[in-house]
C-alpha cells in the first residue's frame, strides 16, 4: 500500500501533527485517500490559547480596521491561487464535482472579498442626552469565536464564518469534520501567507463528541457558531448555557416548495435539479419537498421522474448530475429512509436504494408520492437526493402543508401570478423564501431559520453584526 497524503492541524501559526491520524476515504471509491492529524484536548486547549493571546495582544483590533481590509482582501487572492489544488482534493475527500468543488473555493474567496468591504465600516453611534453629557456606542469583537463546520460544504462554511469573525476583529478556533477535513487547511494555508497575526485563526480535525465539544465547555470561548444536525446543535446549546455564550445555529431543514397552477414547469424541473440533486441533495436547504397544485401534479410527478432517471452518475473528478454521498454511514441512514417509507405506504416512483455494482456510496435519485404528511418521510431531513411530491388544491392549504414541519429554513414558491407568489412567500415560514428559481441570492443574502432550523443570520450585512457586540459609554462632562 502507497503512503499517504498527510495533512495537518493549524495551531498558533504553525502546522502541527499528531500521534493518531485519521483516514480519509474516497466516497467515490471508498480507498482510503489521505490522512491527517487527529487533534486531542491539549491541541484544543493550545488553539484555544493562542486565540486569547492574539485577543489581548489586540493585534487584530488595535491597527486602523483599514489593516483588516488588506488582510482579508490578501486571503481572498490566496484561496484563487490555490483553487485548483484545492478543488481536486475537496473533490476526492468528499465526493462532490469537481466543477462545485472549484465553485465552492470561488465562493470562499468572495466571502473574504464582501466582508473585507464591510471591516472599515463598523460604525457606532452618538445618543444625545444633553449639554451634560456625551454618549456613545461602539461595536466590540466578541472575542474567542469557536466555528464548527459541517461536511456537505466544508471550505464555503468555514468562509462564511471565518470573514465577518475576522473583519470583526475576533480570532477564530475552527473545528473541521472529521470525514471531510482536507480542503479546509488549504483555507489556514491562505491566511497565514495573507500575513495574519499569529493566534488569529486556528483549526483542528478531531472528533466532534471529543475536540468539538471541549471547545464549546471552553472558559475562553466567547461565541459559538454551529452548522450541522439537530441533536448535535442541541447538546452545544445546552453545554453553551452553563456559561451563557452566544450562538449561532444553522441545523438544517425539511425545506418546501410550492408549484402554484400558474407555474413556469421548465422553471420548477430545472429547479428541482439544483434544489435536490445538487451535491447528491446533502444540502441544509435542499428542495425535499414539493408541493404542487392538483391540475399541475401528474404533469410535474412525470417530468421529475424523467429528469431523475435521465441523470448521469459517477465520481466527482467526472462532474457527473449526481455524485456519491459523503460516507458509507450516510448511505446506509439515506437508504433506510427510504426503505422505511415504502413499508409505510408511500409510492417509490423511481429510485429508493443504493446503486449496486459500485464500491463508491452512490444512492439511486429518489422520488415518492403517496405520502402521508405526517410520515418520517415527509417530517425529517434525508440528506440524500430523495424528493417527496405532494399535491394540494388551495393556496392555504399549499402553505399549511409548507409550514407542516418542525423546521423553518428556507421555503420556494413557483407562480406566473407575482402577487400570488409573494402573497404566499411571506406566509411561509423560514428565514428565506425563493421565487422562480431554488438558491436563488447569494454571499449578498442573509439566511438562517427559525423553530428546529436554529437562529442567527449568516451572509450578508446582517451576518456581520452576529460577529460583535455593542458598548455603550455614557460621559459626564466635567464641571456640569
Amino acid at each position: 500500500m502507497s503512503t499517504l497524503d498527510r495533512y495537518y492541524n493549524y495551531i498558533d501559526g504553525a502546522w502541527t501533527g499528531a500521534d493518531t491520524w485519521l483516514v480519509v476515504a474516497d466516497p467515490a471509491t471508498d480507498e482510503a485517500y489521505a490522512e491527517i492529524a487527529e487533534a486531542g484536548l491539549e491541541d484544543a486547549d493550545a488553539a484555544m490559547a493562542a486565540a486569547r493571546r492574539c485577543v489581548d495582544s489586540g493585534a487584530l483590533t488595535s491597527v486602523r480596521p483599514a489593516q483588516r481590509v488588506t488582510w482579508l482582501l490578501a486571503i481572498a487572492e490566496e484561496i484563487k491561487a490555490l483553487t485548483d489544488e484545492a478543488a481536486l482534493v475537496l473533490c476526492r475527500e468528499n465526493g462532490k464535482s469537481l466543477d462545485v468543488a472549484r465553485g465552492e473555493f470561488e465562493e470562499a474567496a468572495r466571502y473574504f472579498e464582501y466582508y473585507a468591504g464591510m471591516a472599515d465600516k463598523i460604525e457606532g453611534t452618538s445618543i444625545p442626552l444633553g449639554d451634560d453629557y456625551v454618549d456613545f456606542t461602539s461595536y466590540e469583537p466578541m472575542g474567542v469565536s469557536v466555528q464548527i463546520v459541517p461536511w456537505n460544504f466544508p471550505p464555503s462554511i468555514c468562509a462564511r464564518s471565518l470573514a465577518p469573525a475576522l473583519a470583526a476583529g475576533n480570532a477564530v478556533v475552527i473545528k473541521s469534520p472529521e470525514i471531510s477535513p482536507l480542503a479546509m487547511t488549504f483555507l489556514m494555508t491562505a491566511c497565514e501567507r495573507a500575513g495574519l497575526p499569529q493566534g488569529a485563526v486556528n483549526l483542528l480535525c478531531g472528533k466532534g463528541s471529543v475536540v468539538g465539544a471541549h471547545l464549546v465547555k471552553h472558559r475562553d470561548a466567547n461565541q459559538i457558531v454551529f452548522t450541522g444536525s439537530v441533536p448535535t446543535g442541541q447538546r452545544i446549546l445546552h453545554d453553551a448555557a452553563e456559561r451563557a455564550t452566544p450562538s449561532v445555529m444553522e441545523l438544517g431543514g425539511k425545506s418546501a416548495a410550492i408549484v402554484h397552477a400558474d407555474a413556469d414547469i421548465e422553471q420548477v424541473v430545472d429547479s428541482v435539479q439544483a434544489g435536490i440533486f445538487f451535491n447528491a441533495g446533502q444540502v441544509c436547504s435542499a428542495m425535499s419537498r414539493l408541493l404542487v397544485h392538483r391540475s399541475r401534479y401528474d404533469e410535474v410527478v412525470e417530468r421529475v421522474r424523467e429528469l431523475a432517471e435521465g441523470l448521469s452518475l459517477g465520481p466527482g473528478v467526472d462532474n457527473p448530475d449526481l455524485t456519491p454521498l459523503v460516507s458509507r454511514d450516510q448511505l446506509d441512514q439515506v437508504e433506510a429512509m427510504c426503505r422505511r417509507a415504502i413499508e409505510a405506504g408511500a409510492t417509490c416512483v423511481t429510485g429508493g436504494e443504493r446503486v449496486s455494482g459500485t464500491p463508491g456510496y452512490f444512492m439511486q435519485p429518489t422520488l415518492f408520492t403517496d405520502v402521508a404528511v405526517d410520515s418520517e418521510i415527509f417530517q425529517d431531513e434525508v440528506f440524500g437526493p430523495v424528493l417527496v411530491i405532494h399535491p394540494f388544491d388551495t393556496e392555504d392549504e399549499a402553505v399549511e402543508l409548507a409550514n407542516g414541519t418542525e423546521f423553518g429554513l428556507v421555503a420556494g414558491v413557483f407562480d406566473g401570478q407575482l402577487d400570488r407568489a409573494l402573497r404566499t412567500a411571506r406566509r411561509l415560514r423560514g428565514g428565506q423564501v425563493f421565487i422562480n428559481e431554488w438558491f436563488a441570492g447569494g454571499v449578498e443574502t442573509p439566511f438562517g431559520g427559525v423553530g428546529l432550523s436554529g437562529f442567527g443570520r449568516e451572509k450578508g450585512q446582517e451576518a456581520l453584526y452576529s460577529y460583535v457586540q455593542t458598548r455603550n459609554i455614557a460621559v459626564r462632562l466635567k464641571g456640569a
